[in-house]
């Protein structure tokens, strides 16, 4: 028999972690009992953005949060509704009138979402308390003080995590999982895919800071991604905050015999930030130019360059390999990210719409205010920023010398010498009989002209760049988004 004892609700989105968690301390300070909820929203499941790597991703954090609940009797309860139906089931049992979550910046339609729910919870009494989220700020219209507000946030103590005897029992929560669809914790075997949760985002962090800054190694493996922390699904998802790898690196430096580059990543830091604030300002950038200028660029639609490219098809071996590493992983460095945006929207000359789509499914750090600035900065489409078509052949000499990247991610490839790897499309007949490779039946031909398309791109961007709308969006964009410190040059 249910109590209809006053309930706190803590409702989690992408803030899967206990510390430094201010919805969870909000609703402990309540002093009410205190229920911790996940919910697998079937709209966001759904979502073209979203592949099952991100629900096992979540999964996996859940299961982990789970087994930190476990010396507190406590676990959360996750189920597949939607909130305002959960809350409406729950009040079965319990008396819920507080309700506390972050301000999530998210798509479109997780915005659409929230709007409902505060209708609700306007019209059942019920007091939302929304956290900030990483230092990005709502409802400022320009960046003035951005910065120093940031860095309070970041400087501020961590929000512990002392729940006292407030949570759900574990038996309690199971009691109440007969009245749901509870969710099935159980994941999918991805055996190249980072697993989720807090205990793994600690062991990266850890891993990161003791053998980069503590002991710097000599030379970066810039294709193998070993001088990349790997935080990234973490950040993400919210298994850590920003501040709190934002904190550990600058307790490090002292003992650090690489603080120029710790400095750089704490920077990095602050630029992930200033991306999510810029997409919190320009929701319209998930579905159109941030630059309305190019708006009026048209690309035709081609099904085969989409089709090549996402099954890493192209005959080009750096593009193919990185996305086959990326269909498999989950993840690319910055520098590949680029380059496959570069090739598909610039030398396919594809809409970088279709591709933001792709990629959101295939990155397992998928953040969409990161995403989609990043997307239309490498498709040349800001106007303020500095236009760059990234050539694969050149990058895939500089970055897999050896070609073991290659040779990794398109094996049938592997048997050729390096000097033809990057290019066997130059092998003569005579050359393919001697490596037994037919190109066109073994691995394709490249699907298009590398030499024209580039060209083609270039002089259509760069005429672009001085058109009357292109100019005027570029003063716009600089005056909202431009801020005061030493990055506001690159909006």
């Amino acid at each position: 028999m249910y109590t209809k004892e006053s309930l706190a609700v803590v409702w989690l989105k992408r803030d899967l972690r206990l510390q430094d968690n201010e919805a969870i301390q909000n609703a402990i300070k309540t002093g009410k009992r205190v229920l911790i909820l996940f919910v697998f929203e079937e709209f966001l499941i759904k979502d073209p953005h979203y592949d099952k790597r991100h629900w096992d991703f979540i999964k996996e954090s859940i299961h982990d949060m789970n087994q930190h609940l476990i010396p507190y009797n406590s676990k959360v309860l996750a189920v597949n509704s939607e909130l305002a139906a959960t809350i409406n089931q729950l009040q079965q049992f319990y008396n819920i009138r507080d309700l506390f979550s972050h301000q999530e910046t998210g798509l479109l339609c997780t915005y659409h979402r929230d709007l409902k729910i505060k209708r609700y919870c306007h019209n059942n009494l019920i007091t939302w308390t929304e956290s900030v989220w990483n230092g990005v700020l709502r409802g400022i219209k320009n960046r003035k003080g951005w910065v120093s507000k940031w860095k309070t946030y970041m400087e501020a103590p961590q929000v512990q995590f002392h729940p006292k005897n407030q949570l759900l029992t574990i038996h309690e929560i199971e009691e109440l999982e007969k009245q749901f669809s509870a969710t099935n914790l159980t994941t999918s075997e991805h055996n190249l895919i980072q697993k989720g949760g807090i205990t793994e985002a600690l062991k990266y962090q850890n891993a990161f800071f003791k053998e980069k800054y503590l002991n710097p190694k000599k030379e970066k493996d810039t294709i193998n991604t070993e001088s990349c922390s790997r935080l990234s699904p973490y950040l993400a998802w919210g298994n850590l905050s920003t501040r709190q790898v934002w904190q550990s690196a600058k307790a490090i430096r002292p003992l650090s015999k690489n603080k120029k580059d710790l400095d750089a990543f704490t920077a990095r830091l602050k630029w992930q930030a200033h991306f999510i604030q810029k997409f919190e300002m320009e929701h319209t950038m998930e579905e159109s130019s941030i630059n309305k200028g190019y708006q009026m660029l048209k690309k035709n639609i081609s099904q085969k360059y989409q089709i090549a490219w996402e099954q890493g098809q192209t005959g080009v071996p750096m593009i193919d390999a990185s996305m086959r590493c990326m269909n498999a992983t989950g993840y690319l460095n910055f520098r590949m990210r680029a380059m496959i945006v570069s090739f598909f929207t610039h030398l396919l000359w594809q809409p970088w719409q279709d591709c933001a789509v792709y990629l959101s499914k295939m990155f397992i750090d998928f953040e969409p205010g990161i995403h989609f600035a990043q997307v239309q900065m490498q498709a040349g489409e800001t106007g303020v920023n500095t236009l760059r078509i990234y050539n694969p052949i050149k990058n895939g000499h500089e970055l897999d010398a050896n070609a073991d990247f290659i040779r990794e991610w398109v094996p049938e490839l592997a048997h050729l010498q390096t000097k033809h790897i990057h290019e066997p499309y130059l092998m003569t007949p005579l050359e393919q009989g001697i490596y037994n490779l037919k190109l066109g039946t073994d691995y394709p031909l490249p699907i298009i002209d590398l030499k024209a398309n580039r060209k083609r791109a270039s002089k259509i961007l760069w005429e672009m760049k001085n058109d009357a709308m292109v100019m005027e969006e570029n003063d716009r964009i600089l005056k909202k988004h431009t801020t005061n410190d030493s990055f506001h040059h690159a909006v």
